[in-house]
């Protein structure tokens, strides 16, 4: 009997396009290294990233900005430009995205401004810090990590500050988000407790 080896075939590199292509436009995955990567989402995860959106946008709808969630993709990194990354929520200011130069451009190619990510049981810990150090990377000014299970916030910025928050304390990004001030544990509560 005769047996051939194969060789085994390489994965297929993606380009963002690939990602429209997907079932919900991509909802759900992201683009690193021509891989395409499933976000792990948990349904608290998911409901807290929410809930930070919501006090932004009330926030931006009085001082302007833009605030988008974990649907839209992200192409602004210039070490990889078919790079797709998504954030939990993410901040765009005026003057970088103008209302009268505002188009829907499909993923986005302007740097957010702040970015919050928040943990998920099933993320591993290398994934997110590799994750973070992209978008300060980018040009994004500060990243913060949420975490559920600890209830605190890990603030990090460009200029390689950073700020380790619990419930007690209030997020806020002055250089960013003048006035902004959010209680760490309004973030975690839950629906119907008083605040």
């Amino acid at each position: 009997m005769n047996v051939t080896a194969t060789a085994p075939t390489a994965p297929k590199t993606h380009i963002p396009e690939d990602l429209n292509q997907l079932p919900d436009g991509g909802k759900g995955f992201e683009l690193v290294d021509g891989e395409l990567k499933e976000r792990q989402v948990s349904k608290e995860s998911g409901r807290i990233g929410l809930r930070l959106g919501h006090f932004l946008i009330v926030f931006c709808d009085a001082h302007g900005g833009w605030v988008y969630g974990s649907d839209l993709g992200f192409r602004c990194f210039t070490d990889d430009p078919r790079r797709v990354r998504k954030a939990d929520m993410a901040y765009v200011s005026f003057a970088k995205m103008p209302v009268e130069a505002y188009e829907d451009e499909g993923f986005c190619t302007t740097v957010p401004d702040l970015v919050a990510e928040v943990i998920s049981p099933n993320d591993l810990a290398a994934n997110l810090e590799e994750k973070r150090e992209e978008w300060l990377a980018a040009g994004v000014k500060i990243v913060w990590i949420v975490d559920p299970a600890t209830r605190t916030v890990r603030v990090h910025r460009a200029d390689g500050g950073y700020a380790f928050l619990r419930e007690t304390d209030t997020l806020t990004a002055d250089d960013v988000l003048p006035g902004f001030a959010c209680p760490v544990a309004d973030l975690f509560r839950l629906p119907g407790t008083p605040a």
